[in-house]
């Protein structure tokens, strides 16, 4: 108890970074991930490609990797002297939201097709028909697998404390350098994630008992 009472402001801007992290990366990863999952089922050729190497290419990269190249290779390339806050949550946000685009695909599956055929005959167009009759009921869906995701974005985000971002992870390295018991010091970032995690699961068991009710 004295590690986290005599490092409470250490802890606790460690655990507003972790949350940060979180909430940034998982926005950009929604976002991504709703226009991914629309490339892959549009009927634009090009755009189907673009989709499945976006998913593809992304999901057989190592996160470590994508970092590496994020901080590594973009700020030397493309944008010198970028906030590496930015680069972890850009790095976070297009891993994960190949993942999330693969769950909305998946969910979309599941609409019968001919509830897209019935919204095209009265002159909605694809975009129209995605938006408004088809993600509504894939939502559903996916969103068991989504939840699983953010979570995973959430435990993953402990890679940006390597790189130069402030999060529950990267505390560990200055109160180990100061002589506190590691055990003692994982012991409260494992409770600092789980209060993080246990929030999306409800959160998103919120959402799945209203969706249910709604249908």
């Amino acid at each position: 108890m004295n590690v986290l009472l005599d490092n409470l402001d250490l802890f606790r801007e460690g655990f507003v970074g972790t949350v940060s992290l979180t909430a940034g990366s998982a926005a950009l990863a929604v976002v991504l991930g709703l226009i991914i999952a629309g490339f892959r089922v549009s009927p634009v050729p090009p755009l189907r490609l673009f989709g499945t190497v976006w998913v593809t290419l992304l999901r057989n990269t190592p996160l470590t990797l994508l970092f590496l190249v994020a901080f590594f290779v973009v700020p030397q390339v493309l944008f010198p002297g970028i906030d590496s806050y930015l680069l972890a949550v850009v790095a976070l946000g297009m891993y994960t939201s190949s993942y999330i685009a693969e769950a909305l695909r998946s969910g979309i599956n599941t609409v019968p097709l001919g509830q897209a055929e019935a919204a095209r005959s009265i002159g909605m167009t694809f975009t129209q028909t995605l938006r408004i009759v088809v993600l509504p009921q894939a939502t559903r869906t996916a969103l068991p697998p989504l939840s699983s995701f953010l979570i995973a974005l959430t435990k993953n985000s402990a890679i940006a404390g390597a790189f130069n971002n402030v999060d529950l992870f990267n505390i560990q390295k200055v109160l180990s350098n100061e002589g506190y018991n590691i055990l003692v010091i994982f012991i409260w970032i494992t409770i600092g994630y789980l209060i993080v995690t246990f929030s999306i699961s409800a959160l998103f068991r919120t959402l799945e008992r209203r969706l249910e009710v709604a249908r």
